[in-house]
C-alpha cells in the first residue's frame, strides 16, 4: 500500500476545510484564511525566535477552549494581525463561535510573516490593508487554491529567491485518513542546493508535483548560505497542517510539532533567531476511528512530509518581485552563482 496525494494535492483534500486568499499587488502583501466548515480541534507549535501571533495560548492542551473557527496567515508583520480581528467580527456576525452565556466569540488564531521590506508601497498611514484583505479572503473561501505569489505568500522571500504559498496532501493507506499542509514560505534560509537547480525537498516529490526535480549535483557545503541581510522578526515561515482524523487537542499538538520537521527538510537554516516559524494543526474529525500512538506517528510523519512538499511547491509556483528573482528565473539564469 503506497501513500498518494489526494485529488487536489492540497489542504482542500481534507474534508471540511476551505481556504481563501487575497492579495494587494501594489503593497506586495496578502492574507490567507483557513476556514473550516464546522468548528475543529486546533493546536500550534512555535519554533522560530521572532514570532508574531495571536490566540496561540488558547490552543494549549492545558487550556479550556477546544474548538477553532478559522486560522489567519498574513503578511505585514504585526500590522497583519488586524486581519484576525476582521475575520473574528465577520464570523461573530454569522453566529459562528464559542458560546459563553449569551455571547458568541469566534476563536481565530493567527500568525504573521514580515514582508515590509520587499519594495511594495507601504504608505497606508493609519489604515493598513489587512482587515480588508482578510475579509476578501473570507469571501474567496471555497474557491480553487492557487499556489505561489498568493495570499500570505504574495510578497514573501525565501533566502535569495521569491517565497510563496504552497500546499500538498497525502492519504494514509493504513487508516484512510487524509493529511495536508498549507505553508507561506518567507525564510532566512535557502530552499535549494547551491547548484540552483534542485530543491532541498527534492526526494519527497510525488507524481511530478515539483516539475521533476533533478538529482543534486553534490552534497551541500556545511557553511550556511544566507543571501540577504537578516534582522530580528524580518522573515518567518507560517502554516497549517490539517487532517480528517479525530484528534484530541494534545494529539493535534504532537502533529504540529512533527510538522516542523518538514520545514527542517525543505529550508536551511530554519527556526533561526530571525524567523518566527509557526505551524498550526487542525483536525476536522470526519473519520471515525481510534487514533492510537502508532496511527498518530503515521499522521505526524505525513504532516512533516506534506509540509516539506508544500514548501517546495510554493517556491516553484512563486513569481519574482522587485530585485528578488523567482526560483524559475534563477534556474534559467544558471543557478545561484
Amino acid at each position: 500500500m503506497n501513500v498518494r496525494p489526494g485529488r487536489w494535492n492540497s489542504i482542500l483534500d481534507v474534508a471540511g476545510i476551505q481556504v481563501g486568499n487575497a492579495e494587494d499587488r501594489r503593497v506586495r502583501t496578502g492574507v490567507t484564511v483557513v476556514l473550516p466548515e464546522q468548528p475543529v480541534v486546533g493546536a500550534v507549535d512555535v519554533r522560530g525566535g521572532a514570532p508574531g501571533t495571536c490566540e496561540t495560548e488558547v490552543l494549549d492542551p492545558l487550556n479550556t477552549v477546544n474548538e477553532v473557527h478559522a486560522v489567519v496567515l498574513s503578511g505585514g508583520s504585526a500590522f497583519g494581525l488586524d486581519g484576525a480581528g476582521a475575520v473574528r467580527n465577520r464570523l461573530a456576525a454569522r453566529g459562528i463561535g464559542f458560546r459563553v452565556a449569551d455571547a458568541v466569540v469566534p476563536i481565530v488564531p493567527a500568525a504573521i510573516l514580515f514582508d515590509l521590506g520587499n519594495g511594495g508601497v507601504k504608505d497606508w498611514e493609519e489604515e493598513p490593508p489587512y482587515r480588508r484583505l482578510a475579509l476578501e479572503a473570507v469571501a474567496a473561501a471555497g474557491s480553487a487554491l492557487v499556489l505561489g505569489s498568493t495570499g500570505a505568500g504574495a510578497g514573501a522571500r525565501a533566502g535569495s529567491v521569491a517565497g510563496g504559498l504552497g500546499s500538498a496532501s497525502a492519504v494514509c493507506p493504513v487508516s484512510g485518513c487524509t493529511v495536508a499542509a498549507l505553508v507561506a514560505v518567507n525564510s532566512v534560509g535557502e530552499p535549494g542546493f547551491p547548484d540552483g537547480r534542485t530543491l532541498l525537498a527534492w526526494y519527497l516529490e510525488q507524481e511530478g508535483e515539483m516539475g521533476g526535480q533533478a538529482v543534486p549535483s553534490g552534497p551541500i557545503p556545511l557553511e550556511l548560505r544566507i543571501k540577504r541581510t537578516a534582522a530580528a522578526g524580518a522573515n518567518t515561515t507560517i502554516g497549517v497542517v490539517a487532517t480528517d482524523a479525530p484528534l484530541m487537542k494534545v494529539q493535534a499538538k504532537r502533529m504540529a510539532v512533527m510538522a516542523h520537521d518538514g520545514l527542517a527538510v525543505a529550508i536551511r537554516p530554519i527556526h533561526t533567531p530571525w524567523d518566527g516559524d509557526t505551524m498550526f494543526a487542525l483536525a476536522t474529525g470526519r473519520q471515525t476511528l481510534e487514533v492510537t500512538p502508532a496511527l498518530l506517528t503515521r499522521l505526524g510523519a505525513l504532516a512533516a512530509d506534506c509540509t516539506a512538499r508544500a514548501v517546495a511547491r510554493g517556491i516553484l509556483a512563486a513569481d519574482g518581485h522587485g530585485s528578488t528573482p523567482s526560483w524559475r528565473e534563477r534556474a534559467v539564469a544558471g543557478g545561484s552563482g
